[in-house]
């Protein structure tokens, strides 16, 4: 990848990209901002394969400038940035992004950098960004190539969108409800790796465009099923309700018909890891973690796991049945319950009320010489990961997800 770019991209187009970087953190949202308008307006198609919901909130447009952002301030050493690319090339093929969408974007991404700052965009950047763009989409197109071409050669495997059978429903809570899936036709379906997440195709009777949303499975791999469990979005301020999984929660019944994508995402479960395993969840941040401690449990007996979950109150928190179920059933299981709001009757049953912080945290973990993996809302990541670096969990220890575009974590 490094050698491509410095191959391809002479010293003095580099330099020209490299001296973007300070504009580009100053107005590189309100440049993604314009390139989605632009692109929409001349390309109304894609907002089948776009979140929408992530457009009106500005996190979509917040998670392209990053990464604008980042090729930039690494156009020597793309490689640096390989990881970014690998997670947003997981992304790309669960949405079945194709080599002919990113001829669209660049020259929609292009347009909007010299519509946001004017004369600043002059000849030689746009030309430069443009030189850039085509080494960048390249590493892009090749990487999920390869990614293609696995999940062909996978024994199941498939492009596209397959269509799968509901089989169950079942209500976890006030919000979240899990489905379950297994191939309309019968064929075979590959395993999946825990923590990996598939995409619904959902085509809304009334709705102008097709809506696409990941979501986690929740079940450990191998079970004969996949298992999606899904929270279901209220309105919420300015924000209205979530289309999808509202549409989910109330027309999805057993034996409907749910077009869904391969298993993708590079948030797993490493498997080879034998030292304690802690795994921290709030909200329906937990669908990721319950796969990883099913799948722990069965493939690493030996293996401690500390199943740390926070959610608003008990009416809210879903399968804690069944992780009271393995807790006794499995020694090495260390299972807490975190409450913000309890009941009269959660307090009874939660080992904490109040929030996740640093000195509970720490009194109930054995080491910081642990594997850790975490996801839930945008506040409890952040504090999580602050926790753990108070904590001197060395970087490459801590595993965590957003649900939806990446946000900084650190900020």
């Amino acid at each position: 990848m490094t050698t491509q770019a410095t191959v391809e991209l002479d010293k003095q187009t580099r330099d020209i990209v490299k001296a973007t970087v300070p504009i580009l953190q100053e107005r590189g949202d309100e440049i993604t901002s314009r390139f989605y308008q632009l692109m929409f307006e001349n390309h109304p198609e894609l907002k089948n394969i776009f979140n929408q919901t992530n457009q009106r909130k500005g996190n979509q447009s917040k998670a392209l400038a990053n990464t604008v952002y980042a090729a930039a301030a690494h156009i020597d050493q793309l490689g640096d940035i390989l990881p970014q690319v690998q997670q947003i090339a997981q992304k790309h093929k669960s949405l079945n992004i194709k080599p002919e969408h990113y001829p669209i974007v660049g020259k929609y991404l292009l347009l909007a950098m010299k519509d946001v700052l004017g004369d600043t965009a002059s000849d030689d950047v746009i030309e430069a960004w443009e030189k850039a763009y085509g080494i960048i989409s390249g590493v892009f197109i090749e990487t999920e190539k390869k990614m293609y071409q696995e999940l062909q050669d996978t024994t199941g495997g498939w492009l596209d969108f397959r269509n799968f059978k509901v089989v169950d429903k079942v209500i976890e809570s006030d919000v979240i409800t899990s489905f379950y899936l297994e191939p309309a036709d019968g064929n075979p379906f590959p395993l999946y790796q825990p923590g990996q997440y598939v995409t619904v195709k959902a085509e809304i009777p009334g709705q102008p465009y097709t809506h696409l949303r990941q979501y986690s499975l929740s079940a450990a791999p191998g079970e004969g099923y996949y298992r999606i469990s899904v929270k279901r979005e209220d309105a919420l301020n300015r924000f209205p309700a979530g289309i999808v999984s509202n549409y989910l929660h109330t027309k999805m019944e057993k034996g409907s018909i749910l077009p869904i994508s391969a298993p993708s995402g590079d948030f797993v479960l490493d498997q080879e890891d034998t030292r304690p395993l802690i795994l921290m969840s709030g909200g329906v941040g937990l669908t990721p973690m319950m796969s990883m401690l099913e799948t722990s449990l069965k493939q690493q007996p030996d293996r401690d796991v500390y199943f740390i979950h926070a959610a608003n109150n008990g009416n809210v928190h879903a399968m804690k049945d069944r992780v009271r179920e393995l807790n006794e059933q499995h020694q090495q299981l260390h299972a807490y319950t975190v409450y913000a709001n309890p009941t009269d009757e959660d307090k009874a049953v939660c080992d904490k009320t109040g929030y996740v912080d640093f000195d509970w945290l720490t009194s109930i973990l054995p080491t910081k010489d642990s594997a850790f993996y975490f996801c839930g809302p945008e506040g409890f990541m952040k504090a999580m990961y602050q926790n753990l670096k108070q904590f001197n969990v060395a970087e490459t220890d801590i595993h965590f997800e957003f649900f939806g575009p990446a946000t900084a974590i650190t900020a």
